[in-house]
């Protein structure tokens, strides 16, 4: 009497990096993959060979309990990497694909989806047509926010504190790739920083840990500020007033006495859920799924609604 062996659950997990992130490891145990194989110092052209390896060696019922996971830090790369993962596959073989490199996709898609919940709840407006200034701007989570919010009929501005031609590089390069606009600008002194806030109904500061790119001074010149928020964890607040737990609380020091801020875990609670709900997607869905910064966004849409 033959015995039938429920095939376990199993996501390969590609990096360009030296190391696949452990809070993605055990973001993917948590959604109830059983078997997590991370592949670390993937380059582009070993993408296609790597997936085809997966498909090809469970059967069409086994590939269902398959997944492929993109992580890494470059996330122009990591869209290369999940376009080569979707023409790899060769149905009926065909398996669920998610990136998240460093995390940017879904932190950006939960910073965002905050923004819009907290211009509606406190202002009765929508994103669209809003002056959107984005600080530490040609990082990761500064980019990828910036598509989603140039999407959305935002008019965005990237801006470097540490110099002009990054916020230009990563406008231009973003520009080009998904058809969307944007500008870049250099807030490297007092007086540029200031100006740029003069003008900005909307802050997002996505420079990197430990770093205050708005202090109290600045903030007296963000005249026209809505809603302010910053994804920085690590003391000192990334703005000026904005702290870690804030969620729509006013912020002190504005011109505008109805501007509001979110902190960094406000947008972690929100980056974490969308990320376990994306994870439970491409392991129960039923059929084959393709993951990026669009269906983080959606997914971060629809969690800040259930907030209330």
């Amino acid at each position: 009497m033959s015995e039938t062996i429920e095939r376990p659950y199993v996501l390969h997990m590609f990096t360009a990096t030296p190391q696949m992130s452990p809070f993605d490891v055990n973001m993917a145990a948590d959604a109830g993959y059983q078997v997590i194989v991370p592949y670390c110092n993937v380059e582009a052209g070993m993408v296609a060979n790597l997936t085809q390896d997966a498909i090809f060696s469970r059967g069409p019922k086994g590939v269902s309990r398959t997944g492929i996971f993109i992580g890494g830090r470059d996330v122009m790369q990591a869209v290369d990497m999940l376009d080569t993962a979707r023409k790899a596959m060769v149905p009926p073989f065909e398996v669920s694909v998610f990136a998240d490199p460093s995390g940017s996709y879904t932190t950006a898609a939960a910073l965002v989806a905050l923004v819009e919940r907290h211009l509606g709840k406190q202002h009765g407006v929508e994103l669209g047509g809003k002056r959107v200034l984005i600080l530490g701007g040609a990082g990761a989570v500064g980019r990828i926010a910036a598509a989603i919010a140039a999407s959305r009929g935002a008019d965005v501005t990237i801006a470097s504190h540490t110099a002009r031609s990054r916020a230009l590089g990563a406008s231009a390069e973003l520009n080009e790739r998904f058809g969307i606009v944007t500008s870049g600008i250099g807030t490297t002194t007092p007086e540029e920083l200031r100006g740029a806030l003069a003008d900005a109904e909307i802050v997002l500061a996505t420079a990197v840990a430990g770093v205050q790119v708005v202090g109290r001074d600045d903030l007296e010149h963000a005249k026209r500020l809505l809603v302010a928020a910053d994804v920085n964890a690590v003391p000192p607040e990334g703005i000026a007033g904005v702290n870690v737990m804030n969620d729509g609380k006013p912020i002190d020091g504005v011109p505008n006495a109805g501007a509001v801020g979110i902190g960094a875990l406000a947008i972690g609670n929100v980056k974490y859920q969308v990320e376990h709900r994306l994870f439970m997607r491409m392991r129960t869905g039923g059929k084959p799924v393709y993951l990026g910064f669009p269906e983080a966004y959606d997914e971060a849409r629809a969690v800040a609604a259930g907030l209330g």
